[in-house]
């Protein structure tokens, strides 16, 4: 069974959530996977990775703003404070989100559904450079 690994980087302009969807479906495309399972990894702890609905703007508004209220950025709440008042709240967002994903795929394509993209989910204020690693491991053709 072969495996392909592929490095995207991202660089996020502040907390939101940035899709990249397609830089996902061209690298699976190109690897001529006739049945596989690829694997989105984000090796950051103040950053995360969701399959979320990409036809409506409104619903990354929504989540970020669901998070931003149920995660607080109080520092009178935290012991970690070291790195910003933005940072132990970013941990604990990631937390509650994944580190990874796994996305079946047949015939070169990967098996989203209609309106779901993939997106890194930038926890923290600032800007950031976030590597993302894909890795496929299949039955070619």
């Amino acid at each position: 069974m072969p495996h392909q690994q592929h490095s995207l980087t991202i660089t996020t302009k502040g907390a939101g959530l940035y899709e990249f969807t397609t830089d996902v479906v061209n690298w699976v495309s190109k690897q001529r996977a006739e049945i596989g399972l690829l694997t989105i990894f984000i090796p950051h702890t103040s950053a995360s990775l969701l399959i979320q609905e990409n036809a409506d703007p409104d619903v990354c508004h929504d989540l970020q703003s669901f998070f931003s209220s149920l995660v607080r950025e109080d520092p009178s709440l935290y012991r970690h404070t070291a790195e910003g008042p933005d940072d132990m709240p970013a941990h604990i967002r990631a937390a509650l989100t994944q580190t990874q994903l796994s996305v079946p795929v047949r015939q070169g394509r990967v098996l989203l559904g209609t309106w779901q993209g993939v997106y890194l989910f930038e926890h923290r204020r600032a800007q950031h450079q976030r590597r993302i690693t894909l890795h496929l491991a299949y039955e070619d053709e």
